[in-house]
């Protein structure tokens, strides 16, 4: 990335902005903040690290980066953890120390910014409801530290964008999106064969993101009933940056079944997929997307059970995409291009000519090196990038276009209709 001059700048925000009003949302953009140097780290010391958010994936992830350090893949200590609830953070706290050690992690209840100002503190883990997740990104940069982001990167688009002009206006901070997925070896071969032209012009793929309950989708959050707002719990500060609701204990733990606080199916799940596929195709932006679904099976849940999406990219090329929490079988992850097709499947990759090639192009399987695990993979990436200054695995950049899929496949199942995007100007419109 390079820094962009004050034309680029504006023209960066003025297009958020836009978005923003076509959505009916306010949107400030505000000065970029220039990230300060990031704390000295020596050769021998351990990369220092903060959660924010000590809900399920922030605790998981306090725990994967604690036992990263215990087993020596990485030299790593989670030093401090933030949240607005007293209660998840005493059992975040206990849960890690578990592992890393007694008295070895500091709590910040129930402000974050106070771990953000610590100086000693290299990255952050972003692991809060998504409508934080622009506002805590920007806030960590301007501190100086490094930045895991659980996905979706944001909430909105606009927010997406002002990220990418922060990212922009600070080459030198490193900013990973949490898609671990980019981190399978068979999406990483398949750009390389695409790249090659091995397959021919891509023309259209397909992926999916589904599964079931008998229940209802996020319902295994559980509600604790000593969950006390102004006791041991800040409420006003859950809801930030969307301004204050009344206390509401279905939407704190499972906020992912509200239309306000989350895209559902589309943010959630789906971003998991529809990231490596676009690192894969190398396509640019995606410039027209239509979704359909609807309430299905689970009709108490406010966002959609049942999802399909029509993407069409710049470098001509068509996605299809379906989500689900009604029913587990999903579309296989397919590339298509003129010549041969691919077939991904976690580390491996199988690639067969089209018919009308089949004596130009043999048949070929792709076997990828077993890793391990992908998000601890990703993990690693960050912490090794932390330490050597290296490019993120998982960008803003790619984390940007992902959203302008979210959020327009999001308003064209609320709105009925199709969504067009410029990447010449950023800037989308009802089509």
């Amino acid at each position: 990335m390079t820094r962009p001059d004050r034309r680029e700048f504006v023209s960066t925000t003025a297009a958020a902005a836009g978005f923003a009003a076509v959505q009916g949302r306010r949107f400030e953009p505000g000065p970029i903040p220039i990230a300060p140097p990031p704390a000295p780290l020596s050769t021998d010391e351990p990369v220092r690290i903060g959660i924010i958010g000590t809900g399920g994936m922030g605790t998981g992830h306090a725990e994967a980066l604690a036992a990263i350090g215990k087993d020596g893949r990485a030299n790593v200590r989670v030093v401090g953890l933030a949240d607005v609830c007293a209660a998840r953070l005493a059992e975040a706290k206990a849960k890690l120390e578990a592992i890393q050690g007694s008295g070895t992690v500091e709590t910040y209840y129930p402000n974050y910014r106070a771990l953000l100002g610590n100086t000693e503190v290299h990255g952050v883990v972003i692991a809060s409801p998504e409508h934080w997740h622009a506002r805590m990104v920007e806030e960590a940069i301007a501190e100086g530290k490094a930045v895991y982001v659980e996905k979706p990167m944001t909430l909105r688009l606009p927010e997406a964008l002002r990220l990418l002009a922060v990212a922009k206006a600070n080459p030198q901070a490193l900013i990973t999106v949490g898609t671990q997925f980019v981190m399978q070896p068979s999406y990483r071969k398949a750009r390389e064969l695409i790249a090659s032209g091995a397959i021919g012009k891509p023309v259209w793929s397909q992926t999916s993101y589904c599964r079931n309950s008998k229940e209802g989708e996020w319902l295994y959050y559980s509600i604790d009933p000593a969950w006390k707002p102004g006791e041991n719990l800040d409420w006003k500060q859950w809801c930030g940056p969307l301004g204050e609701v009344p206390w509401d204990p279905e939407v704190y733990a499972r906020w992912r079944r509200y239309r306000r606080y989350s895209t559902g199916i589309i943010g959630d799940l789906l971003v998991h997929r529809i990231t490596p596929l676009i690192m894969a195709l190398d396509l640019g932006w995606p410039t027209r997307v239509v979704a359909s679904g609807g309430h299905y099976v689970d009709k108490a849940m406010e966002n959609h059970d049942q999802v399909n999406i029509n993407i069409e990219f710049e470098g001509d090329h068509t996605m299809i995409v379906a989500g689900s929490t009604a029913n587990e079988v999903g579309l296989e992850t397919v590339i298509r291009g003129h010549r041969g097709n691919i077939y991904l499947g976690g580390r491996n990759a199988v690639m067969r000519p089209e018919r009308l090639y089949a004596d130009e192009i043999e048949e070929r399987s792709i076997e990828g090196e077993d890793l391990g695990d992908e998000q601890d993979q990703l993990r690693i990436h960050w912490l090794n990038a932390i330490r050597s200054k290296t490019p993120s695995a998982s960008p803003v950049e790619l984390g940007a276009k992902v959203m302008v899929v979210v959020d327009l496949a999001t308003r064209s199942l609320w709105e009925g209709s199709a969504f067009g995007f410029d990447p010449a100007t950023l800037r989308a419109r009802k089509l």
